[in-house]
């Protein structure tokens, strides 16, 4: 199993080095995982690039630089990755803060409003990250949109026994929705609550603050992916002249 991994790390940082967009992400998630300072109790998001975060977090536990961190996992893949890692994991139970949160979007705005859920775990991404006393975003330059819902629709997650009157209730609101389906599985995708998720698309969203507010409370919806004001750094990869290059906002 040791030589299988050593084969698998090397393959993958193979990979990365042959693929600079690969690349890029590395290293926006090496440059998250530098801001956890010893002690922290850190929010683990979920998502391609916050992986490599996770693996980063671990390197430096194993090499004596970071001590004593506990991570909150957002989704079932982030929690396997801190195990795979050696990251420590705590639950909302047993603790009574986060000093940092760190996670992906599927889109920025210029206020650093957000959408999640691409990975369809953006409930308990937004319970972790609004918990968080710091909340950083790791994201690439495609993720940059001037106006929410430019290039993303908005996910909705909804408990299955409401999902034709939630679907009706949305249409009424100009949202129009649809219902996400697993790939390689047959039926609609299942998040880690048991529940469904609606991609709602909006002409425009003007106001995401009121619309987040809207879709929290049609009967029958557990969480949407708009976040809002709760954002304190945005990392942004970009890769120039095939170089990685990492800035912030």
């Amino acid at each position: 199993m040791f030589i299988l991994d050593k084969l698998y790390g090397a393959f993958l940082g193979m990979t990365a080095a042959a693929d600079p967009v690969k690349l890029m992400k590395q290293e926006v998630g090496k440059a998250a995982a530098a801001l956890v300072k010893s002690g922290s109790i850190v929010g683990l998001g979920t998502g391609s690039t916050t992986a490599y975060t996770i693996q980063f977090l671990g390197e430096r536990l194993q090499s004596g630089e970071l001590k004593d961190i506990v991570g909150v996992p957002t989704s079932f893949q982030s929690e396997v990755l801190a195990k795979q890692y050696g990251v420590p994991l705590t639950t909302l139970d047993a603790i009574d803060h986060i000093d940092i949160a760190i996670d992906g979007a599927d889109e920025v705005d210029p206020q650093k409003n957000l959408i999640k859920g691409g990975g369809a775990a953006h409930t308990r991404e937004k319970v972790v990250d609004y918990l968080a006393n710091q909340f950083i975003v790791v994201v690439d330059s495609g993720k940059l949109v001037d106006r929410l819902g430019s290039s993303f629709a908005v996910p909705v997650e909804v408990i299955p026994m409401a999902i034709t009157p939630v679907t009706d209730a949305i249409k009424k609101l100009g949202g129009k929705p649809e219902l996400r389906m697993g790939v390689k599985k047959a039926g609609p995708v299942i998040t880690d609550q048991g529940n469904f998720v609606l991609d709602v698309r909006f002409d425009s969203i003007d106001d995401p603050v009121n619309l987040e507010k809207t879709l929290n409370n049609l009967p029958g919806v557990l969480e949407n992916g708009i976040f809002v004001n709760c954002v304190d750094l945005v990392l942004v990869g970009e890769v120039k002249d095939g170089q990685p290059l990492v800035r912030q906002f």
